[in-house]
């Protein structure tokens, strides 16, 4: 039991990023604008916040913030691509996604490359350090994160549009409201949120940037939108789920009464868990009914 609480720092460490890329996943598709971008945007996120901060020194925590900060703007950015090919060329969601993630895996190697002369980032000094009871403060970013969601969605007004955007986009547009706007807006937090994912993830999880910093964490996010109906508390419940799979793949193994089992079967039962609870609890009558669908303004 004690080896149980003391994983508790470690399970909130790996549970943050993913919740706050979920977060990002869930804004998007209630807008109506699937981005499984997420993978590649938390990539960026990860090179852009780990060369941010060896470039800066790398052993400095301010430089952790401004890393965070960077992070945040190259996502967003980054997703403007998507939102271009989404909103405005009405291209498929799924392939505009899809290439982002290859761009990511790609540019981030070929820019390493360049700055460092190897396929990642030089290793930092020193990344983010633990608070009080060794819990990092990416964990209070993800409840902020979560908390500023719900208050957007269902306390604002412009959480009211941007759900219209995703359930009844022409209803929307007759109601005055500016669906491409809301869904270019909507990507842009999405892609913001999920280079801040991969910022948390690279400075407290790793050492230095590669092209398996990820691993997954972008995709497992996704399916955390899913199974949790697409709703801030059954994300929040989801990200947790699989977050704490994770972590349990890692520092299972170093339990005496587990041992008996092979590292291997650690090392898979994240995404098991993924690939099982999405196929008997996920359901599309939960997604929002515009998701993935363009939006073709009348008259144009």
């Amino acid at each position: 039991m004690n080896e149980l609480l003391g994983m508790i720092p470690s399970v909130l460490m790996m549970v943050s990023p993913i919740l706050i890329a979920a977060m990002g996943g869930m804004i998007s598709e209630r807008a109506g604008i699937v981005n499984i971008a997420l993978e590649g945007l938390m990539g960026i996120g990860a090179f852009t916040a780990a060369t941010t901060h060896v470039l800066l020194g790398g052993e400095f925590q301010a430089t952790v913030w401004v890393a965070l900060g960077t992070a945040l703007v190259a996502g967003a950015l980054i997703s403007l691509i998507h939102a271009y090919a989404s909103v405005s060329l009405n291209a498929d969601q799924v392939v505009s996604g899809t290439g982002i993630n290859l761009l990511a895996m790609g540019s981030t190697v070929f820019l390493a490359q360049i700055i460092f002369h190897q396929e990642r980032t030089e290793p930092y000094k020193l990344g983010m350090l633990p608070g009080p009871g060794g819990i990092y403060a990416t964990a209070y970013i993800a409840l902020a994160v979560l908390a500023a969601s719900w208050y957007v969605l269902y306390r604002r007004p412009f959480g009211l549009r941007l759900r219209a955007c995703g359930e009844h986009p022409a209803a929307a547009a007759a109601a005055g409201i500016d669906v491409r706007k809301v869904r270019y807006i909507a990507v842009l937090v999405s892609g913001a949120l999920a280079g801040l994912a991969g910022a948390c993830l690279v400075l407290t999880q790793t050492i230095q940037y590669t092209m398996y910093t990820i691993n997954g964490a972008g995709f497992i996010a996704l399916a955390a939108v899913s199974f949790g109906r697409w709703l801030p508390k059954g994300v929040a419940g989801a990200a947790l789920l699989f977050g704490s799979a994770v972590a349990l793949a890692i520092y299972m193994v170093n339990i005496q009464a587990l041992r008996v089992l092979p590292p291997e079967f650690f090392s898979v039962m994240p995404y098991l868990i993924t690939i099982v609870t999405l196929v008997l609890f996920s359901g599309k009558d939960y997604a929002p009914r515009a998701a993935g669908q363009p939006f073709e303004k009348s008259g144009s």
